[in-house]
């Protein structure tokens, strides 16, 4: 019975090394051909990872795996780090540089995106690209109805009658340090009538009907044009840049040659107005993420004309 056994084992561990070691008809590539692309759990991550996927597959014969709903900015540089993740397709400047490289934040856009770029390039050897060209940054926002009653473009129009004005924000803004209510106040130098907590999801409906004057909301959400809302202007710079882009291990860039100039083709190819409309798709219309990526890929070729 055990010699049974160890005939067994033996068989078991030849046909699993002959398994490992083929590819099976249909599979682009081998394990090491793998590429590990990490998102978060918003519609924004996980269409951007999947645009990411389908930008690689149409042009190399690597094996893409999806890592999706790592939970924060903080997590999917760990993954990276532990060598769980190759590429994380969004990571967001003024997210970065106060989390994972701990530093202050940066209010100039192109400062920021170098800082960023030489940091994780000297401590972590990984490459953060250019950006995609959008930014997912707070901004206040009005309707439009209000914008043009009171001739509203930058923040510091409302100066005139702010005493009077109900304002809709996330919880977590008034009491964040920084770039919360508190440096909000001595920054732009005036103050809300009356401040109402709530879920930041629930704010653009309460702008649009009129319960809220004005709220504070997230540039790329599609909610701002599907409510044809007005963004204003941060015209004193106060909020971070919260510019987006990918980063991926120098490890993986050296083992596909190809893929920094395959990726490097979607630099600067998404305004903040046209992911609004992406997450629209996603969040308003229930579109799977993935089949945004691939309608908004086909639409642009896959940038083949791109360098």
């Amino acid at each position: 019975m055990k010699k049974f056994n160890r005939l067994i084992m033996t068989f078991i561990v030849l046909l699993s090394t002959f398994v490992s070691g083929c590819s099976l008809p249909g599979l682009s590539g081998t394990s090491n051909d793998s590429i590990a692309v990490g998102t978060m759990g918003t519609s924004e991550s996980q269409i951007m990872g999947n645009i990411v996927r389908l930008m690689i597959e149409h042009y190399t014969n690597a094996k893409v795996e999806m890592v999706n709903n790592l939970g924060s900015s903080i997590v999917q540089h760990k993954a990276m780090m532990n060598g769980d993740v190759d590429i994380t397709a969004t990571r967001y400047t003024g997210t970065d540089l106060a989390g994972a490289l701990g530093m202050e934040p940066v209010n100039d856009p192109e400062k920021a995106l170098k800082i960023v770029q030489h940091e994780f390039q000297e401590r972590f050897d990984q490459t953060w690209f250019d950006s995609y060209g959008f930014a997912n940054s707070y901004a206040f926002t009005v309707t439009k109805e209000m914008a043009e009653k009171h001739n509203l473009e930058t923040v510091s129009d409302l100066r005139p009658f702010v005493a009077d004005l109900k304002l809709g924000v996330d919880n977590a803004w008034l009491k964040r340090e920084g770039d919360g209510y508190e440096g909000f106040i001595e920054e732009y130098g005036f103050e809300f009538g009356k401040t109402f907590p709530m879920q930041i999801g629930l704010v653009y409906q309460a702008a649009a009907n009129g319960k809220m004057d004005i709220v504070l909301a997230y540039t790329t959400d599609g909610r701002i044009k599907a409510f044809d809302l007005k963004v204003l202007k941060d015209d004193k710079h106060f909020f971070p840049p919260y510019d987006s882009s990918l980063v991926a291990t120098n490890d993986i860039l050296r083992k596909h040659p190809k893929l920094k100039d395959i990726l490097q083709k979607l630099s600067g190819k998404i305004t903040t107005e046209k992911m609004q409309d992406l997450n629209y798709e996603a969040d308003g219309e229930l579109k799977e993420p993935s089949i945004v990526a691939k309608e908004f890929l086909e639409e642009h070729h896959y940038f083949e004309q791109e360098k």
